[in-house]
């Protein structure tokens, strides 16, 4: 059995099975509704029902609230329809979304690399070529482990049947542990994709900067890989700030393509470089390497974020500080439940979702 939804104001339709989630269905037509967490704890997919019923599932108290309940609104990402329905959401699609459908796939392990320390390379093959935009994600489920994990595309758009994962070993964390302990190449495991809004703005002419921090490279590493391969000629700076030399991993490929490109720049940034190291370059945080860099003046461009929380928010104060305002600002949280939250959440700076 399945339900009819109708998205207003765009007229969308959208056919979700019994007991499915109206924003996974959506995510599947290649119907865009605004989401974050996926998993009822942002409130960024908050919708209006107008007509209809509908289950509410797991929808935290605090991202939807009684009142609002009572109100008829209703989180997409853990609502299930219980009867055709009629819901309003406050679309606002960039242009330059694609608006790939989500899929499944299935996956074979087809290579493992040790990036640094505490970050893993995982290849993936995959049964049939996925299409998407650099930049954005995949859900991967693991064996063993309760629902799925939320790993960034690091290869470019062009090498669409292999998926490329940079996998931090999060303490205590049971997916990441599995991934860096058990899994094999051979191994087979499933995956949805692509999900995500977060990559290039191509119809904005500004050149791109690149904030990066720990596997929080693995977006912006896909990003400029294709803006390179497309022969995009704006100035591209990366950014990108570990603790030590043994955690800058993919140091090479970049100082190769700064030699390759003259419109493209790497700096590299260590925040507690070890005495061994001999480091030459920049230290301290990586968004202080950007300030450096530009003498705190950074209008005129776009700025692409991905990292953890702590180096986003301290890059976006930065990046305000020198003129750079929220529409020129795009970032990829990297949250673990160690950070305290279930998913990507848009910094507490912003006040538009």
């Amino acid at each position: 059995m399945s339900y009819q939804i109708t998205v207003e104001p765009t007229g969308d339709l959208i056919e979700v099975e019994e007991g499915q989630t109206i924003l996974d269905a959506a995510l599947r037509q290649g119907v865009w509704l605004p989401f974050a967490c996926g998993h009822g704890t942002c409130a960024t997919c908050k919708v209006q029902v107008l007509d209809g019923d509908v289950d509410l599932g797991e929808a935290s108290s605090f991202a939807l609230m009684d009142m609002e309940r009572d109100e008829g609104k209703i989180l997409v990402c853990c609502a299930r329809p219980e009867s055709d329905m009629v819901i309003e959401a406050d679309i606002d699609v960039d242009p330059d979304f694609q608006g790939f459908p989500v899929q499944d796939y299935s996956a074979t392990v087809a290579g493992i690399t040790d990036l640094s320390p505490t970050i893993r390379g995982i290849q993936l093959k995959l049964n049939r070529p996925m299409e998407f935009q650099a930049g954005q994600y995949i859900n991967l489920n693991i064996p063993g482990v309760e629902g799925t994990r939320a790993f960034s595309i690091a290869n470019p758009p062009g090498d669409n049947d292999i998926i490329e994962l940079h996998v931090r070993r999060v303490d205590g964390g049971a997916g990441t542990a599995w991934l860096h302990e058990q899994m094999q190449p051979g191994d087979s495991l499933a995956l949805s994709g692509p999900f995500g809004q977060f990559f290039v703005r191509t119809s904005d002419s500004q050149d791109a900067i690149f904030l990066a921090g720990g596997s929080g490279l693995s977006s912006p590493q896909s990003m400029i890989l294709d803006m390179l391969a497309q022969g995009d000629q704006r100035q591209i700076y990366l950014f990108q700030g570990a603790r030590n030399v043994a955690e800058l991993y993919n140091r090479e490929l970049f100082d190769t393509l700064a030699r390759d490109h003259a419109h493209f720049h790497y700096i590299p940034a260590l925040s507690a470089p070890a005495s061994e190291d001999d480091w030459q370059g920049f230290t301290g945080y990586v968004h202080e390497a950007a300030k450096q860099h530009f003498d705190n003046r950074f209008n005129g461009h776009k700025a692409y974020l991905c990292g953890p929380p702590p180096m986003i928010d301290a890059a976006i104060s930065t990046l305000m500080q020198g003129r750079l305002f929220e529409r020129d600002i795009h970032m990829e949280r990297f949250v673990t439940a160690a950070d305290g939250a279930a998913g990507p959440e848009r910094s507490a700076l912003f006040k538009r979702i």
